[in-house]
């Protein structure tokens, strides 16, 4: 490496942010640059560690010492080729992976690991900066079209990997424009949609074309799609959100996660927050604001995080997050050991913003008032019960139940699968025993050969990281079903071209 000793010298620092009152008033970005020397002693810290498990770690295989030797030369073009070696859109990672890069990285066996995700988003920003980031059609194209649904992170790596294989690659996206969840998922806070929009203009350049408003199977004929194009990637994601099923459920102020979002998110833009193409059931029908309330977040990952967030900016009375599981610990233990990925206690920066949480706790019922409306919550404590021979299993502490008020309640648990209604169902393609479209990780491939899976339809609810590593591959298999072999480099020949 650059500088072998720069661990030993430079601890973990990440960049600043704005104070919690200042960015409490926005929707923008809220992290800091790191300045050049920061940036240099950070990328310095890398260590000549002999076996990088950040490769491992990394689900897209990522070449991450040497692109940190890169960035601690100030070699920015030789940075930015390896980094975009494997990762189609780092501008996305770099900003909302949860970077189980940095859980393998050697160096957090007994340190702070190094700052992978923030070097990799500066790598990005320069290389865009400098004028690294340019269009680079195909030069020649194959003859061959290939349809991709959905423009999610993993539809998008697909159309970019296939379109440089120098097929005619066109993207349907059911909303208003391209991005999926990165778009009306996740909130401008932790990704400004110029980002998206940035990334999308390249891709047009490269001769991708996207159709928007237009869902596959509803307003869009699939024997149409069938009959036009050589080749169809599925990667419309897992949307179907994970109910809870207790009394009270239909009060007005019980509502799921991805609404609330996705409505703060089109007021960013200045679009109609229950504008809609029409397609996603009366989920949106309500507008949902947290302004004045009690809101309780029921779900602990990442989209319970955003709408912590969320309702912070909206001007809420309290904001209380629950979690069915324990409180996790906060450093490995022994059932977690280096170089595993860690179940820690995870404080983001919408927590620090102001934010009550509260674990093992289940919710009984929605209390509602006489004409409807939520006003509080019936909950209880839970404990493990373990018994000899049996799994180990919630119940209730006794003398725990009780009432809290909330007005408003988000249910952020995740998706079960991906929407069954219309294209799925009315090809009637096979699913696996959990609801997902039904394809091989071998080559990707559904019930019908000619249509492929990608993503969350295919895998379930995953990382974004997950999601670009399975359009790569999708794009792959697509290749070699096409012209009988790839030209596509796998993520091991990647590593190996860079390491030679």
């Amino acid at each position: 490496m650059g500088k072998p000793t720069g661990f030993k010298e430079h601890t973990r620092k990440l960049p600043a942010k704005q104070p919690v009152q200042d960015r409490l008033q926005h929707y923008k970005e809220f992290v800091e640059r790191f300045s050049a020397e920061d940036l240099h002693n950070q990328a310095s810290r890398c260590m000549d560690c002999g076996v990088p498990f950040c490769h491992s770690g990394c689900p897209l295989g990522n070449i991450i010492p040497e692109f940190n030797d890169a960035v601690y030369r100030g070699q920015w073009k030789e940075a930015y080729e390896i980094l975009t070696a494997t990762n189609n859109f780092p501008e996305f990672t770099g900003r909302i992976c949860p970077a189980p890069c940095e859980a393998a990285c050697v160096l957090g066996i007994n340190q702070p690991a190094i700052t992978i995700e923030e070097i990799e988003k500066h790598i990005i920003e320069i290389a865009y900066e400098q004028g690294l980031v340019k269009a680079n059609p195909p030069l020649l194209r194959t003859g061959k079209k290939v349809a991709v649904i959905g423009s999610g992170p993993s539809g998008l790596a697909t159309a970019a990997q296939l379109n440089s294989a120098g097929h005619t690659v066109h993207v349907f996206e059911r909303d208003d424009k391209p991005g999926g969840l990165l778009r009306y998922g996740i909130p401008d806070f932790k990704l400004e949609k110029w980002v998206i929009d940035r990334r999308i203009a390249v891709m047009e350049a490269e001769g991708i074309v996207f159709y928007c408003n237009i869902q596959a199977g509803v307003n869009k004929s699939m024997n149409d799609l069938l009959r036009q194009y050589n080749a169809i990637v599925l990667a419309c994601g897992s949307t179907v959100p994970r109910n809870l099923s207790i009394p009270g459920r239909e009060a007005e102020g019980v509502h799921y996660a991805m609404p609330f979002l996705k409505q703060q998110n089109k007021r960013v833009a200045s679009l109609d927050p229950l504008a809609d193409a029409g397609t996603e059931s009366n989920m949106y029908s309500t507008e949902i604001l947290a302004t004045g309330k009690n809101v309780v977040v029921i779900g602990g990952g990442d989209t319970g995080s955003d709408c912590v967030g969320t309702a912070n900016r909206h001007g809420a009375k309290s904001v209380l997050q629950f979690e069915l599981l324990p409180k996790p610990p906060e450093l490995r233990t022994s059932t977690m050991p280096w170089p595993t990925y860690p179940m820690l206690l995870k404080t983001t920066s919408s927590h620090e913003e102001g934010c009550e949480r509260q674990w093992a706790v289940t919710t009984k019922a929605f209390v509602t008032n006489e004409q409807g409306n939520l006003v509080g919550l019936r909950i209880a404590d839970l404990k493990w019960e373990f018994k000899t021979g049996e799994a180990p299993q919630f119940v209730e502490v006794p003398g725990s139940e009780r009432e809290i008020p909330c007005e408003l309640a988000l249910l952020a648990m995740g998706f079960v699968h991906p929407q069954h209604e219309g294209l799925v169902n009315a090809l009637e393609l096979e699913k696996d025993a959990r609801g997902n479209v039904n394809a091989s990780e071998k080559n990707c491939q559904t019930n019908i050969p000619k249509i492929f899976a990608a993503g969350d339809v295919r895998r379930g609810q995953s990382l974004v990281v997950w999601a670009i590593s399975e359009g790569r591959e999708c794009a792959r298999k697509v290749d070699e079903f096409l012209m009988g072999e790839s030209q596509l480099e796998r993520k091991d020949e990647a590593l190996m071209s860079f390491q030679q």
